[in-house]
């Protein structure tokens, strides 16, 4: 019986959602697979009951063994997902050379592959954020950093090898997460989300410092960006799951763009505090390339069939705050 599901990145942030959310379904046998290192990255699954945890290193041989024609799907989660990482031969390792290795395994397999890709794909903005599979499409996005071309040259080899005819998983899904915010990001660092960065200055009561904008059509806080709650993109993959139907590229956002005043304003609000905001210059390495404006076209994940509402801004962080930063038990 094919009732493994493997998610990669599994203990990190969207993993373990994802991982939270198969848990509470039933019926799979779940698998680990991270690096968890000295830190305490282990209590985003510390909850989970867990089939086996695996090192990276070893995921190739696992499937390879016998227990490995019991997998169904795997949730390839797992990336270099530091947007300032500077090691294009390490990012790429990761990125590319790893989920490479892992579609032509559900290829041959005949396993599901949900992989996550990143809104990092549209680069600035300036092609739009239309998830379009088409090499055309696909050719005219310019990512700016490591990271991003790291997921957009998959995006580039998924789409090719499904275009030409070439072995491929029964179902391959690529998500382009957008601003994902919610429980289990905290071992990240710098590069968690705005709502964690805000919360504990908020919860004091202090002035939270947002960037000035630096263009003369966006107000001091006006960048817009588009905010999605982290339930939603374990919606969006469970339904996936059950969908073998659906494949190719898929944005998941809210769908609507939102200020970084509006965000921080929520997020004072849900401490029960007046919103205290100041502004700072943003620095100058930044300013170059920031992205003033990113929002998810939906059009492609509805027209699969993908019905359920996402989760609004207030909501959310409502959600995010009360329910997990400021309880005991911060993790999902």
């Amino acid at each position: 019986m094919r009732d493994i599901i493997v998610v990669t990145g599994g203990a990190g942030f969207i993993g373990s959602n994802i991982l939270a959310g198969l848990e509470a379904r039933g019926g799979a046998r779940l698998v680990c697979c991270d690096a968890f290192g000295g830190g305490a990255k282990w209590r985003n699954v510390a909850k989970r009951r867990l089939h086996d945890v695996l090192p990276p290193s070893r995921l190739e041989s696992w499937l390879a063994s016998a227990e490995g024609r019991d997998v169904r799907a795997i949730f390839h989660m797992g990336a270099i997902s530091d947007t300032t990482a500077r090691d294009v031969d390490l990012v790429l390792a990761q990125n590319f050379t790893f989920s490479r290795m892992l579609w032509e395994w559900c290829a041959r397999n005949q396993a599901q592959l949900v992989y996550a890709s990143s809104a990092a794909t549209y680069g600035d903005g300036g092609a739009g954020f239309d998830d379009d599979a088409s090499s055309d499409a696909l050719a005219r996005l310019r990512p700016m950093n490591p990271y991003g071309w790291s997921k957009h040259l998959f995006d580039r080899f998924a789409a090719g090898e499904a275009a030409a005819g070439r072995p491929r998983p029964p179902q391959w899904a690529g998500l382009k997460f957008f601003n994902v915010y919610g429980p289990n990001e905290y071992h990240k660092g710098p590069q968690r989300s705005v709502v964690h960065q805000v919360h504990p200055v908020a919860m004091r009561g202090e002035a939270f410092q947002l960037f000035k904008s630096h263009r003369p059509d966006y107000a001091d806080g006006g960048q817009l960006r588009d905010f999605v709650w982290v339930g939603d993109c374990v919606e969006v993959a469970l339904w996936l799951l059950d969908t073998p139907s659906a494949s190719g590229l898929f944005n998941v956002g809210s769908g609507r763009a939102r200020s970084f005043l509006d965000l921080a304003r929520a997020v004072y609000a849900a401490n029960g505090r007046d919103a205290d905001i100041s502004f700072r210059d943003m620095p100058e390495e930044l300013r170059t390339h920031y992205q003033y404006f990113t929002e998810a076209r939906l059009d492609r994940l509805r027209a699969a069939g993908y019905a359920h509402p996402f989760t609004t801004l207030e909501d959310g962080v409502a959600r995010y705050v009360r329910g997990f930063l400021l309880a005991a038990d911060q993790n999902a």
